[in-house]
């Protein structure tokens, strides 16, 4: 069983967080922290070859619908600003996808845009997770993702 199954939710977004982290440093970037995390900003990335990303990271433990709200997560952010989202999926070091915000540019069966216009709820970013949808991360799997970001 994985070693985070047990852990209360601020504990598991934490053990993400860290992880997320740890899988940046093992590729030789440097991390920095914001004084104030009110941005929707966890971590920013310096890479080895110079760029810098800005990270808003997410844990699922269940494969449901899931949504960051565009004021945490702005679509007119330029290329650098990436969703590392961490699956369970009930393997034992789950699985990491670093996710650009212009994924959600084109929406299809699992990228989700629900401006919700003139409603209650706020605008957001969704992700409709199904077995069948799955595949569409597949692209933006970490590290290989990275990939994308070359010149």
């Amino acid at each position: 069983m994985p070693h985070w199954v047990d852990l209360p939710t601020k504990q598991f977004g934490t053990y993400v967080e860290y992880l997320a982290k740890l899988y940046f440093v093992r590729l030789g970037a440097d991390i920095y922290l914001p004084e104030i995390d009110n941005k929707g900003i966890d971590f920013v990335v310096r890479m080895p070859n110079g760029a810098y990303l800005e990270i808003q990271v997410k844990g699922r433990r269940q494969l449901k619908y899931f949504f960051v709200p565009k004021s945490q997560f702005p679509e007119n952010q330029p290329r650098w600003m990436f969703l590392a989202l961490f699956l369970d999926k009930h393997k034992e070091d789950g699985e990491y996808f670093l996710i650009p915000v212009g994924a959600w540019a084109t929406p299809n069966a699992l990228f989700k845009d629900y401006p919700y216009v003139g409603k209650k709820s706020e605008p957001e970013w969704g992700l409709r997770f199904s077995p069948k949808n799955l595949v569409l991360l597949e692209p933006h799997r970490f590290p290989s993702s990275l990939d994308l970001l070359r010149p």
